[in-house]
């Protein structure tokens, strides 16, 4: 309710997958619950979508008008954030999640912090939840990082390509064990 309700009070486009598989608790087996407010579908169908099967997260993060991911962090969410020079509104949950969003908050600086690891228990607000989208997506701050992502896929991808750093290495690597 408060990420729906944070969503909408941001005014800023979204797209927000909401899957049936995701109802679960992966640690402790429980159902979980998840209620849309009221009306929320029709009140932000001009900015917002909820879509509610399997989506392509790669195919979304490609896209030329995606310009922020809200993610868990898990290590292939912040793979395929970065290599499409997309920022991060993190939200890390469980495992090497709190260090992932650390990469990119802190050192990357290819992001912002949702809500700060040791506040896990604590429920985060539809306001907090408005202010990082609303900071992250309009806002000089959120240009900087938006810049400075795509910058970081420029070279990300540049360094997988033939003749780039990654290749040369891997190629040297595969060269090395195949001797």
């Amino acid at each position: 309710m408060e990420l729906a309700m944070g969503l909408e009070q941001s005014k800023q486009k979204f797209i927000w997958v909401l899957r049936e598989a995701d109802r679960g608790d992966p640690f402790t087996g429980e159902a979980r619950r998840f209620e849309l407010p009221e009306g929320f579908e029709e009140r932000v169908k001009e900015v917002g979508l909820v879509v509610r099967e399997w989506a392509t997260q790669p195919e979304i993060l490609a896209h030329s008008s995606t310009c922020g991911f809200m993610s868990h962090c898990g290590w292939n969410s912040c793979i395929e954030s970065i290599t499409m020079g997309v920022p991060i509104a993190a939200w890390p949950m469980h495992s090497d999640q709190p260090r992932n969003g650390f990469l990119v908050t802190e050192i990357l600086k290819i992001g912002l912090t949702v809500r700060e690891w040791e506040k896990r228990e604590e429920l985060v607000s539809a306001s907090t939840i408005e202010k990082v989208v609303r900071k992250l997506m309009a806002s000089e701050e959120g240009d900087a990082i938006r810049k400075r992502a795509e910058e970081l896929g420029e070279a990300v991808r540049r360094s997988t390509e033939k003749g780039g750093s990654s290749q040369i290495e891997l190629d040297s690597f595969i060269a090395h064990i195949t001797r």
